[in-house]
């Protein structure tokens, strides 16, 4: 959500705009017609067709037969690119997808971006629930997963407080912690345990864990590594996890380091 106060005094209004208009293209699958996207953002039809007609001609969103505009290529092209910018060297992103192989759950890093919690890479594992939701730019719920709660641990209590009160504690599910005292009580745990720790918090019925790949002062290169498991397994196996999560994340430091 943007914030009106933080409005630039430059601001480009051509520029806003067409990002406006690629946003509610990317946020109806069916495509949407001229009319439909100059109501939705607001804008005269005359001015929609001048960004669209723009938009298509840079590959951005491409004009079906029946005249509705849907999300072009291009758009996943920067998103290949965002995906290689979060993973690093390409020994991190080996490390990562080692990790899956060898456990079977799925693997995800994160860090701060632009200080807020994100997924930066991810592994998928054939003993894991699908979590369509955890892919490289997923930036929500971090009171409620594993890995958002390791790096939300780096923070002091009074810069843990206004993350939590910009972002809100969303319930996911009836287990997902709603309240900063919970919270604190839950991160100092998962300090005790050596691994933060979330079983259905985020999904039902699946168990996530996380631990620190590699601390730093400056909180935007702070990165640390999740799995995600069937709770059930979670239950009887966490000190399993917990190893070979710090074995994983070792090899990913390693990984890391091979970039400075």
């Amino acid at each position: 959500m943007r914030d009106p106060l933080a409005e630039p005094s430059d601001l480009i209004r051509s520029v806003s705009r067409a990002l406006r208009v690629l946003e509610s293209v990317g946020r109806a699958p069916r495509g949407l017609t001229v009319k439909q996207i100059a109501r939705r953002c607001e804008l005269t039809v005359a001015t929609t067709y001048h960004l669209v007609r723009t938009l298509a001609y840079e590959g951005y969103v491409i004009r079906r037969e029946d005249g509705t505009y849907i999300v072009g290529l291009e758009v996943a092209d920067r998103y290949r690119e965002l995906v290689t910018a979060f993973r690093g060297p390409p020994a991190v992103g080996e490390a990562l997808r080692r990790a899956a192989v060898d456990t079977g759950w799925s693997h995800y890093l994160g860090r701060f971006v632009g200080g807020q919690v994100a997924v930066t890479a991810s592994a998928e594992g054939p003993r894991s629930p699908f979590m369509e939701d955890l892919v490289p730019g997923f930036d929500e719920g971090a009171h409620a997963t594993a890995l958002g709660k390791s790096l939300l641990a780096t923070l002091t209590a009074e810069q843990r407080f206004r993350y939590l009160r910009e972002y809100g504690m969303r319930p996911f599910t009836t287990a997902t912690l709603t309240t900063v005292e919970a919270f604190e009580a839950d991160l100092a745990a998962g300090d005790r345990r050596g691994m933060q720790l979330e079983l259905g918090q985020f999904r039902q019925g699946v168990a996530c864990a996380a631990v620190l790949v590699t601390p730093d002062k400056d909180i935007e290169r702070r990165v640390v590594l999740a799995c995600a498991l069937p709770a059930g397994e979670m239950m009887t196996s966490a000190r399993v996890v917990r190893a070979k999560l710090l074995t994983a994340a070792r090899s990913i430091a390693d990984g890391i380091a091979t970039e400075n």
